[in-house]
């Protein structure tokens, strides 16, 4: 069997465990977050617009349903330190590049990894490492704008740091699905450069094959997604997708083009629906109808991701009933907008055994 062919029959078996869900459930499928912690990550502006990057653990207070919680965890992006710098601090230094973890002293100059990269986080990185999703848009309603989607998502990948694990999504009426590790990406660009737009357009079935494929990986989880946001063929729908997301800590950024009938009344709907995506998950979509036009989009993307917070809480809420839970977050700061995710899904026990 062909690896796409793998990939294509590996995404139908997770979205029929995701209808099996809806099924038994009488509702679309919630991936849980984690029982112990709940994470949350956090983007900060100021009045202007500018990303924030030095706020404190202090600096931060987190609600779940209008009660304070203990926090349990923070760790911020920005904390980086380069090669041939004083360490700030005495502690572990992890590659942003690669898996390597060094050993320093305060006030030690700070060497190279074995790899020969030069830039590390402080501290205990887990919860920033980077799990990066790219759902990609081969359907007929892409067609013409395919050339410039490829463009985007190469420019993209070649811009941003190496994650720690990527999920590469193709999608029309079948769904492909691609894994790589932070020191295997080749044939990353070939693959993408050798997609036609083609088929039916499963965007609803995809975006929930990524979700249950990154549901219990830890780190940062972050979709990007190039698409006109038109589906023909899912087999879940868009209210299924939103409330998945929901229960989700995936923040997504979606792409969108204009596709075929932009000021069209499915063209209208389409967009909104990615737009919503952003919304509830705490990410931005951005408009490209340029190639111009992606260098700023990507630039805006990883700055967000080199200035954000994860911020870990354990609830106070011992429940496990599977409920919408609200989050907000406040800041001390004056005159600050966080950007955030709304909430999660609690955990739920399953039916006890006989």
């Amino acid at each position: 069997m062909s690896r796409a062919r793998a990939g294509a029959l590996a995404g139908s078996l997770l979205v029929l465990a995701a209808l099996a869900a809806v099924a038994a459930a009488g509702q679309a499928p919630v991936f849980q977050a984690g029982v112990e912690m709940v994470n949350v990550t956090v983007t900060a502006h100021d009045a202007r617009g500018n990303l924030v990057s030095d706020l404190t653990e202090s600096d931060f207070t987190v609600r779940e349903d209008g009660r304070p919680q203990k926090l349990e965890l923070f760790a911020a992006a920005a904390r980086q330190v380069h090669a041939g710098e004083r360490s700030p601090a005495s502690g572990e230094l992890h590659c942003t590049r690669c898996n390597a973890v060094l050993q320093v002293t305060a006030g030690e100059a700070v060497p190279p990894c074995p790899e020969g990269h030069r830039t590390f986080d402080l501290g205990p990185q887990q919860e920033l490492a980077l799990n990066l999703g790219l759902l990609f848009d081969t359907s007929e309603s892409m067609r013409r704008e395919i050339k410039l989607s490829q463009e985007s998502a190469i420019r993209f990948l070649d811009a941003i740091p190496r994650a720690k694990d990527l999920l590469l999504v193709f999608f029309d009426r079948d769904i492909r699905i691609s894994r790589y590790n932070s020191e295997n990406q080749q044939g990353i660009f070939e693959r993408i450069l050798g997609t036609e737009g083609s088929g039916y357009t499963a965007l609803n079935d995809s975006i929930a094959v990524y979700l249950s494929r990154v549901a219990d990986t830890p780190g940062r989880k972050v979709l990007v997604l190039f698409s006109d946001g038109d589906d023909t063929t899912s087999r879940l729908n868009s209210a299924d997708v939103e409330q998945l997301l929901r229960g989700s800590d995936v923040v997504v950024y979606p792409v969108a083009f204009a596709g075929e009938r932009p000021q069209s009344s499915e063209g209208l709907r389409a967009q909104a629906f990615l737009a919503t995506l952003a919304e509830v998950s705490g990410g931005r979509v951005f408009k490209p109808r340029a190639s111009r036009e992606l260098a700023a989009i990507y630039q805006s993307i990883l700055d967000e991701l080199g200035s954000q917070y994860v911020i870990g809480y354990v609830s106070d809420n011992p429940a496990r009933d599977g409920r919408f839970r609200r989050l907000q977050v406040e800041v001390k700061r004056p005159g600050l907008k966080l950007r955030h995710r709304p909430g999660y899904a609690a955990p739920r026990d399953g039916p006890a055994k006989k």
